[in-house]
């Protein structure tokens, strides 16, 4: 094949369904090399993407991440030890990862972005708007809890007795796709789970001194309870809540969803782009 199509033929495969162009880069930060993509052409601020645990930016955002770059610049990021961003000879935590996306954004020259995190990645969310707000506009809060208490009775039990079985089988596929070697798929589960095991409440001092404006978003049928959500969304300064139909990340179209033809996940992305353009009542 010729060399001007060869090169045509793989700026192709770097094209989303919405024809949005895609970045894929690494930077080194804080001792990892953090994989990141960037999608779409749009203006102004950017929406950073911060995935669930055991999750890519794929399995997380794949279906509504060409809907979010039409009309925005989208940086979508791969935490420690997840999908093709290295590990570090220590813990996973919330506090590590909050810095890493800072410290991404830093050299990305983003001074300030709306962040939408999902699960344990609106677990960064927080604590990336407790620990370095000027780095957050408008934070979207997917899925998450902020005390022990915010999650479904029962949780926590299943995290202490949790088994690789346990993992869904698409996240182990969407991993093997991106990093062939079997341990280290292993030692991503166990540090997700030891996270999630040792979770520790916020105070609700560090929550009120939120003052980014926020958007909570839950499925009715979540692991987060609906009487917590309200609480949190009580808490912060200027937050405005949404509980849609769906399970955890249904919703918004995560991997696992059980209806892939669901309308509800272009819904979440109508909220979100009108809660960014600050339309939202």
């Amino acid at each position: 094949m010729p060399k001007a199509r060869l090169v045509a033929a793989f700026a192709l495969t770097l094209l989303p369904p919405s024809g949005a162009l895609v970045a894929q880069r690494y930077a080194n930060v804080n001792g990892i090399r953090m994989y990141y993509e960037i999608h779409g052409t749009g203006r102004g601020r950017p929406l950073v993407l911060i995935h669930g645990g055991g999750s890519t930016i794929t399995t997380t955002f794949g279906r509504i991440l060409p809907l979010l770059a039409r009309t925005h610049r989208v940086i979508a990021v791969e935490l420690q030890a997840h999908g093709h961003t290295s590990d570090r000879e220590a813990p996973e935590s919330f506090t590590q990862d909050a810095a890493d996306v800072a410290e991404l954004l830093r050299q990305l020259h983003v001074d300030s972005a709306d962040i939408l995190g999902f699960s344990n990645g609106g677990h960064t969310v927080l604590q990336l708007a407790i620990s370095h707000p000027q780095r957050v506009r408008r934070l979207i809060v997917a899925s998450a809890f902020y005390k022990r208490d915010g999650a479904v009775p029962g949780f926590f039990d299943q995290m202490d007795h949790a088994q690789f079985s346990d993992m869904p089988q698409a996240f182990k596929d969407a991993y093997a796709r991106i990093n062939p070697d079997p341990a280290a798929l292993l030692n991503m589960f166990q540090k997700d789970v030891r996270r999630m095991q040792t979770f520790r409440d916020w105070p609700d001092a560090d929550i009120r001194g939120i003052q980014a404006p926020a958007l909570i978003v839950i499925g009715d049928h979540d692991i987060v309870r609906s009487e917590h959500a309200v609480a949190m969304a009580q808490l912060l300064p200027h937050a405005r809540l949404a509980i849609l139909p769906g399970n955890h990340g249904s919703y918004l179209g995560e991997i696992t969803s059980p209806n892939a033809r669901s309308n509800v996940p272009q819904l979440f992305v109508a909220l979100v782009d009108e809660f960014r353009d600050g339309k939202l009542p």
